[in-house]
């Protein structure tokens, strides 16, 4: 390799226009002057440089090249997406993952070009775009870019023009790195003389990169919250990784003659066997309310007052229990989607969150079911509407008004959350402004009760605790939910003093995510170790079904959110569709099923879906296959199961 500087008059052209876009820069986002300098002087070396290589050492000019390069583009990524503090949390591991990611990429260019600077040119600056459409779409909606968003990237970028573009210090100092990059490589000519074997070996490192990225992840999840994608995964490596689950195979058996025979089973009249007449169609509030749970499901648990003194003396009109959630600590939408749609996380990949990963456009669901039948849907969520993707997810639900955060009293705070009651008073003031003979559907999601527990506020008293040993965290939990319980009551009274039919479901999401060493005082074992029955334990939520005018009471011991939306409607009193009469039946053979496992009623236990025999692997089976139908096959979606 030989090195020599060789000025050139042409070069000046160059050089100022590269100074030029630095100049821009500067100006457009606010960095540092003397980065400008610096760039400035070893841009106009780079160019005066002339770099001479022996074409005997191609492949080890490539291979330079190729690994410095990957790491760079990863590194400049990364740079540009994260703030220092979360830059410096990804685990080494992965970001040599992502540098792999890249190198893939970088050894697909030249498959195809056969040239090893081109190559590089081209694969870096195609990954950096991408690292700068996720720049621009969390600056926009607060959540990570993947595969699964191209399907609606015409939605994108129809309303692209309502925004700001922004670009910070970072997405200059790495468009700077790049022009710089890139006039490096340029300089770097590297020939091949035997073309067709370097396109062998590009083929064979790119199956062996690719193999070890995938063996590598078998058990990484895509993550799609703030950006926990980002500094947990390294944003590439989450990216392939959204490609990987975004493809749900057809299950075993699945075909449209077997579509069509389940539906011959279920197609004419499906009367409800609800207690209530079917003249009611009552309002219907549907409350999730965040992190609740009953930690007694855990093992014992003595508070010095008691919890939850409202719910637990609920009988009267009532239908309560436990309900699986298929998520636990984290990852609300998955309860949101299982009540709605009647589908299950069972048959979805792990750690997925269908609002931002599988969610087709207008969905089968109770929102479309009660929208049908001529109730006004309400979504009320108040934190921001950006959360979960939550204000594209609830247009295509069906749902007719959307009230987030700036909807609700900035003062009604709780650590610096707002409050189950500010909520609960918002549900209430829009019952009472009601038209005339309106029928309601309302969808309350609370975010008091959200985690972390570890911090102490000013404006919140912790008032129950765990008798004996226990942890910070865990007692500023128990007074949420104590809080939750008050503000409950309010609710549950204001509506048992009106006239007109109501009914009101509420469930816990999950379990909240406390202090590890917390769980070893309830269950014995902690978070590992942790049999199918323990393990389900930490999926258990409680629920009820209230109703303000006559109904049976009755207790459940268990059953699962995916089937509380055909509960809701059963209490309701209204007719059944047909995938709820259909969920209904399975009810009775497979009372609850999650992401975990279901309960068998033949065995008394929990087990393992692929454990499933006899008629319970039949019910599972035909359930999945029409979960698929439902998401992933709409050329032969089934009208009679999923017509809205």
């Amino acid at each position: 390799m030989k090195i020599e500087f060789k000025y050139e008059k042409k070069n000046n052209i160059r050089f100022a226009a590269a100074l030029f876009l630095a100049v821009v820069l500067y100006f457009a986002a606010e960095c540092s002057l003397w980065v400008i300098v610096v760039y400035a002087v070893l841009y106009y070396l780079l160019q005066n440089i002339k770099i001479t290589l022996d074409e005997r050492f191609s492949w080890l000019w490539t291979a330079i090249l190729f690994a410095g390069g990957s790491a760079f583009t990863m590194f400049s990524i990364q740079y540009l997406l994260l703030e220092p503090e979360l830059f410096s949390r990804t685990a080494d591991r992965m970001l040599f993952l992502n540098a792999l990611c890249c190198l893939a990429v970088y050894l697909l260019a030249l498959l195809i070009t056969n040239q090893a600077g081109i190559s590089c040119m081209i694969a870096h600056l195609l990954l950096l775009v991408i690292g700068f459409i996720n720049y621009f779409v969390y600056l926009f909606r607060q959540n990570e870019f993947t595969f699964s968003d191209l399907r609606s990237i015409g939605t994108g970028l129809s309303v692209a023009g309502n925004y700001r573009f922004r670009l910070e210090d970072r997405g200059v100092y790495v468009i700077l790195a790049t022009v710089l990059f890139l006039t490096l490589v340029q300089k770097c000519h590297v020939t091949f003389q035997e073309k067709i074997h370097m396109r062998i070996i590009s083929v064979m490192l790119l199956a062996i990169v690719c193999m070890w990225v995938g063996l590598e992840t078998q058990g990484v999840n895509t993550e799609t919250w703030e950006q926990k994608g980002s500094y947990r995964n390294g944003y590439l490596l989450n990216f392939v990784l959204s490609v990987r689950d975004s493809y749900i195979r057809e299950p075993e058996g699945y075909s449209k003659e077997e579509v069509a025979r389940l539906e011959k089973e279920y197609r004419g009249s499906g009367e409800s066997d609800a207690l209530a007449s079917n003249e009611k169609e009552p309002t219907i509030i549907v409350i999730m309310n965040e992190s609740f749970a009953d930690l007694s499901v855990l093992g014992e648990l003595k508070t010095n007052q008691p919890l939850t003194p409202f719910l637990d003396f609920m009988t009267e009109n009532t239908v309560k229990g436990y309900a699986l959630s298929s998520v636990f600590g984290a990852k609300t939408p998955n309860s949101e989607w299982e009540y709605m749609t009647g589908n299950t996380m069972a048959f979805l990949p792990s750690g997925s969150v269908v609002y931002q990963q599988y969610i087709g456009k207008h969905p089968s669901s109770i929102v479309s079911f009660l929208k049908n039948k001529g109730y006004t849907c309400v979504a009320m969520h108040p934190y921001y509407e950006t959360g979960w993707s939550r204000n594209q997810v609830y247009p295509d639900m069906g749902y007719d008004e959307m009230h987030f955060i700036q909807d609700f009293d900035q003062t009604k705070i709780l650590r610096k959350y707002i409050t189950d009651e500010e909520l609960y008073d918002k549900i209430i003031e829009r019952y009472e402004n009601r038209g005339v003979n309106e029928k309601l559907y309302l969808l309350g999601i609370t975010m008091q009760n959200h985690g972390g527990y570890a911090e102490t506020y000013a404006n919140f008293e912790e008032d129950v605790y765990k008798l004996g040993r226990s942890y910070t965290d865990a007692n500023q939990y128990l007074s949420l939910v104590h809080q939750s319980d008050l503000a409950l009551e309010k609710l549950i009274t204001y509506f048992s003093s009106v006239e007109e039919p109501v009914e009101i479901v509420f469930f816990g999401d999950h379990q909240p995510s406390l202090n590890s060493n917390f769980y070893p005082i309830l269950n014995g074992k902690g978070l590992s170790g942790l049999s199918l029955e323990e393990l389900e334990a930490l999926y258990t939520v409680p629920f009820f079904i209230w109703t303000n005018y006559p109904s049976e009471a009755e207790n459940v011991p268990i059953t699962s959110i995916n089937y509380l939306s055909t509960m809701t409607l059963e209490r309701a009193g209204l007719e059944l569709p047909a995938y709820n009469r259909f969920l209904d039946d399975m009810q009775t053979v497979i009372p609850a099923i999650n992401s975990r496992g279901y309960y068998s009623l033949e065995k008394g236990e929990y087990r393992h879906l692929e454990d499933a025999s006899g008629e319970e692997a039949k019910w599972i089976q035909k359930y999945r296959i029409l979960q698929y139908n439902s998401m992933f096959d709409q050329k032969n979606r089934s009208a009679l199961f999923f017509p809205y």
